[in-house]
C-alpha cells in the first residue's frame, strides 16, 4: 500500500472517528489509489462497506485490497477481520487510529475456532457457526445469506424463509441427532438464534455479544427452541 494512500486512508479514518472508517484499494490504468466507502455497519466498533459504493468502486478498476480503522484500539486484526479477508480473497489493511500503526493480513487459510469465537455480526454469529461446523464435520458447504443486525426486528425470517433452500426439513424432538438445527427465539417474534445439537445432550452455539460455547441442552434453551431441523444428507 502506498504511503500517500496510507495517508489519505489515515485522514480518513480521522474524519469517521470515533465510529471506523472502511475504504478499498484499486489499480486503476497501473496506478494504486484509495477510494473511502461509508460505513453502514451499527455501531461503533464494526465496518460494512456500503454495497453502492463498492460497486462504484468496482467500476473505477480492479479492486486489490479493503481498508478499515480501529479507533482508539490496536491494529491487531480481530478473528472477523481474518474471517472477512479470507472471504474477500484479498489483502486487507488495518490503521490503529490515532496512533497511525499499520497492520497487513492476507488470506491464508484461517478459520475461527468453533468454541471462544468472538462476536461480529454476518461474519462470527450463530448461522456463520453452522456453517463453519458443517465445513469442518461434514465437509458440506451451506450457502451463506447476507444479514444484518438484528434484521428480526426489521420484518425478516431468515432462518425459517431459508432453512428448505439450505436442505433442512424439519425433524421430530423425539430423535435428536448429531448436526441438528436447532432454531430458537431469543426475546423475537421470530426465530432470530440457532444451536448445533452435538450429542450426549450438548449444544453448539453462538448467543450474540458472548464467545460461542457448547452448553447443555435443556432448561432455557429447550424452552425456546421452536424448531429441530435436519439436513437431507442425513437421512
Amino acid at each position: 500500500m502506498l504511503e500517500t494512500n496510507k495517508q489519505l486512508a489515515f485522514e480518513h479514518a480521522e474524519r469517521e472517528f470515533p465510529r471506523e472508517s472502511c475504504g478499498l484499494l484499486i489499480i486503476r490504468k497501473g496506478k494504486e489509489s484509495y477510494v473511502a466507502c461509508q460505513n453502514i455497519g451499527v455501531g461503533t466498533d464494526q465496518f460494512v462497506i456500503d454495497p453502492v459504493d463498492y460497486a462504484k468502486a468496482d467500476k473505477r478498476g480492479q479492486i486489490v485490497g479493503v481498508v478499515h480503522s480501529h479507533p482508539n484500539m490496536p491494529a491487531t486484526p480481530s478473528q472477523a477481520d481474518r474471517v472477512a479477508c479470507e472471504a474477500s480473497g484479498i489483502p486487507w489493511f488495518i490503521v490503529s487510529y490515532p496512533n497511525g500503526v499499520w497492520e497487513e493480513i492476507q488470506p491464508q487459510g484461517y478459520m475461527a475456532p468453533l468454541v471462544g469465537r468472538e462476536w461480529s455480526h454476518g461474519v462470527l454469529d450463530c448461522y456463520s457457526l453452522i456453517r463453519d461446523w458443517y465445513a469442518h464435520e461434514m465437509k458440506f458447504i451451506l450457502p451463506d445469506y447476507q444479514r444484518f443486525d438484528e434484521w428480526w426486528k426489521r420484518g425478516e425470517n431468515l432462518y425459517l424463509d431459508n432453512f428448505a433452500h439450505a436442505g433442512f426439513d424439519v425433524a421430530s424432538s423425539d430423535d435428536l441427532s448429531e448436526g441438528d438445527v436447532l432454531l430458537m427465539q431469543v426475546n423475537s417474534d421470530v426465530p432470530n438464534h440457532a444451536a448445533i445439537y452435538l450429542g450426549d445432550g450438548l449444544i453448539l452455539h453462538h448467543l450474540q455479544g458472548r464467545l460461542s460455547s457448547r452448553d447443555v441442552y435443556g432448561g432455557y434453551w429447550q424452552m425456546i427452541t421452536t424448531h429441530i431441523l435436519r439436513h437431507q444428507s442425513q437421512r
